[in-house]
């Protein structure tokens, strides 16, 4: 008898860890620049915890191949965040298809020109201009629109994607860089104003992840020419990109990939981090402290 009893808790606690909790549940999330990369993983996450999503991009294509494969619990708007027309469409769609918003996921972002104008004597006053119109412009217009449907009803979480390159200098260009340090004070300022109301501000910085838009950068900086979107990259230039990562990263023993960030991001938008807000997420494995170590 001890025995079936035994028996029976195991199985009983096998089939409980069986069942995964959706920690996001009737939310309604925007997911901009979703259509790929770190987006893309985020919005498969988003959904696989129950959230109804929204991928806001400007590659119609991809974007509506993507909603359609996870179609009901997708659709897809495009959006340009640096326009500030696109960016109230997308929330006014959202509000109408679903009736509110819960989630806003800043996650659009360009690198700019990785190769080129690198020093200070090179400045482009046009390639800051557009790196800054994106990164944090998009930013705040995202927030802004989101604020005005989420006041009224004293709840709503807003993510920005920042990134480590945010919290330090020397690892990208100074037009990125600067905005990155952007996005992470607007995340701040924003969170101290939005807190009243119940809405959570918060933001992740992540090291290098072997996205086509890194691997596209890495290539730009290795042939020494402007930077263009070569598409998905070969595999073999992916595990390149993350073996170079993985020999940067003070933790070792680790790959980042997109899920990763993902995963932080879902943290931030589940009631599990209900009393976390002006935050930010540095997801580098010690970056930070190896540099300091050297």
């Amino acid at each position: 008898m001890p025995e079936q009893t035994l028996q029976g808790i195991h199985v009983m606690s096998r089939e409980n860890t069986s069942l995964t909790p959706k920690r996001l549940e009737g939310k309604v999330a925007i997911i901009t620049g979703g259509a790929r990369g770190i987006g893309e993983a985020t919005v498969r996450l988003f959904i696989k915890h129950g959230a109804k999503v929204v991928i806001a991009d400007v590659e119609d294509v991809t974007g509506t191949a993507l909603a359609n494969s996870l179609c009901p619990s997708a659709t897809y708007v495009h959006c340009d965040v640096s326009s500030e027309k696109d960016v109230g469409n997308l929330v006014n769609s959202t509000v109408s298809l679903y009736g509110h918003l819960d989630i806003l996921c800043n996650n659009a972002g360009v690198l700019g020109n990785q190769a080129k104008r690198k020093s200070i004597v090179n400045f482009d006053p046009d390639e800051f201009d557009h790196v800054m119109c994106v990164n944090v412009k998009g930013a705040c217009l995202g927030m802004q629109h989101a604020a005005r449907v989420m006041v009224p009803r004293r709840s709503g979480c807003i993510i920005s994607m920042a990134s480590v390159a945010g919290v330090m200098g020397g690892l990208g260009p100074h037009a990125y860089t600067a905005s990155k340090h952007a996005i992470v004070g607007l995340t701040k300022n924003v969170a101290c104003e939005l807190g009243r109301y119940g809405i959570r501000v918060n933001c992740v910085s992540p090291f290098g992840v072997a996205t086509s838009m890194l691997v596209n950068a890495w290539r730009s900086c290795e042939e020494d020419e402007e930077m263009v979107d070569l598409g998905l990259p070969q595999e073999e230039e992916v595990e390149k990109m993350e073996e170079i990562v993985r020999g940067l990263a003070n933790l070792k023993r680790a790959t980042l990939r997109a899920k990763d960030i993902a995963e932080a991001a879902l943290y931030l938008a589940s009631d599990e981090s209900k009393y976390v807000s002006g935050h930010n997420l540095v997801v580098d494995a010690m970056w930070q402290c190896r540099v300091l170590c050297i």
